[in-house]
């Protein structure tokens, strides 16, 4: 299946010059999935909610200060005729919910997120939630700051954290859209003279009062096209995964870039490796990190992965030119799925970091399975005596 016939000319489109104040409004007022910005009507990027977010630019700034034109690391693009499962890959590894779509070297339209999963929708009953969550999400709680929240989403580069009370139950969830809401909706109210105190008593602002109460749940065992249906009905990103018998306690998360992500999995022989962000790789290529997450594989043979995924988020903070990059690898293996993460100066730097971690996880699991199988040995023994 290609992407001819769901991709569209509906879309939102800027010039460079516009006014960041602008963007900021069209996120709040329509919520779109993001924005392609043209220069004098030829095609220069697309700026999505989340890098509005994570920006400092001024409302005064235009758009192009939020561009980052890299010879190098081009934007990701799509040809109208593009299959599913590529258009898929470039989703992801451009960390994007939507993507241009170009036909005869023209730009067409876009393609998104939500149009590949509708357009898949009757062949995600095969597979259940339990086979492409991610376990053990990051929270927060209802008395965090704003300030905190935003931190994690940058540091971590998501874009929904669930919340718990005081007891460690489920309560809520905050997105960087109820951010963005609440920063625009906030900023509008502030005068000029007041605006640095007001920007600090923002951030300490609880979770508890911009939250989304109550949470869309599912259990594991329910299949993808049910957590896609009830996505899509409710304009959600993602729904917390619970036990069937609590719904107040948090198994996982699963969004639609979990979704998307199942869909370039491969049965190839070599690892399927997904790498978000991929631009930010460096000198490093993709059979490098393909071999370096092998090697750490082999050393436990009876586990197999089925899917490897990498992401890089990079900081501000630079030394002689190099930024600050924090790379996360996570496995999806028949033993559970196990992760590192680390940050250095440089891609190959974090992501070494991240790997000797991934690499001390699974020597540990290794260690606790064979503790495990002796122990099981031994208490055959015993009962034979």
């Amino acid at each position: 299946m290609n992407i001819a016939d769901i991709a569209t000319r509906d879309h939102l489109e800027i010039d460079v010059g516009t006014r960041m104040g602008k963007v900021r409004a069209e996120f709040e007022n329509g919520n779109p999935k993001g924005i392609i910005v043209t220069d004098d009507g030829e095609y220069e990027g697309v700026i999505s909610e989340r890098q509005v977010l994570q920006s400092h630019v001024e409302d005064d700034a235009k758009v192009a200060a939020l561009l980052k034109p890299s010879r190098s690391a081009p934007a990701p693009t799509v040809d109208r005729d593009e299959d599913v499962r590529e258009t898929a890959r470039i989703l992801i590894e451009g960390n994007a919910k939507i993507a241009p779509v170009f036909e005869n070297g023209d730009l067409w339209g876009v393609i998104t997120d939500d149009a590949v999963l509708e357009a898949v929708l009757e062949n995600l009953s095969a597979i259940t939630v339990a086979d492409v969550y991610t376990a053990e999400p990051i929270t927060v709680t209802e008395d965090d700051g704003v300030g905190k929240v935003i931190n994690q989403l940058r540091e971590n580069g998501i874009s929904r954290l669930p919340v718990r009370n005081e007891n460690g139950y489920l309560t809520g969830m905050v997105t960087t859209h109820d951010i963005a809401d609440f920063v625009i909706r906030e900023n509008e109210r502030m005068t000029q003279g007041d605006r640095v105190g007001d920007n600090e008593r923002m951030l300490d602002v609880p979770v508890y009062d911009i939250m989304n109460s109550p949470v869309e749940t599912i259990e594991s065992a329910a299949t993808v096209q049910t957590a896609v249906e009830t996505m899509l009905e409710f304009d959600y990103a993602g729904l917390v995964v619970t036990p069937a018998d609590d719904e107040r306690q948090i198994d996982g998360v699963i969004t639609k870039t979990d979704v998307l992500r199942a869909l370039t999995y491969t049965e190839e022989e070599q690892m399927d490796v997904q790498i978000t962000n991929i631009s930010q790789l460096g000198s490093m290529s993709r059979a490098d990190v393909v071999e370096s997450i092998e090697s750490v594989v082999d050393k436990y043979a009876k586990m197999q992965v089925q899917h490897a995924h990498v992401r890089f988020h990079e900081h501000k903070e630079k030394l002689r030119g190099q930024p600050l990059i924090r790379c996360q690898i996570r496995l999806r293996t028949n033993k559970g799925q196990l992760a590192g993460s680390g940050e250095g100066y440089g891609a190959d730097s974090a992501f070494r970091v991240a790997l000797d971690k991934l690499e001390r996880n699974v020597l540990e699991l290794k260690g606790i399975t064979s503790d495990e199988e002796y122990r099981g040995q031994l208490l055959r023994k015993l009962n034979e005596i």
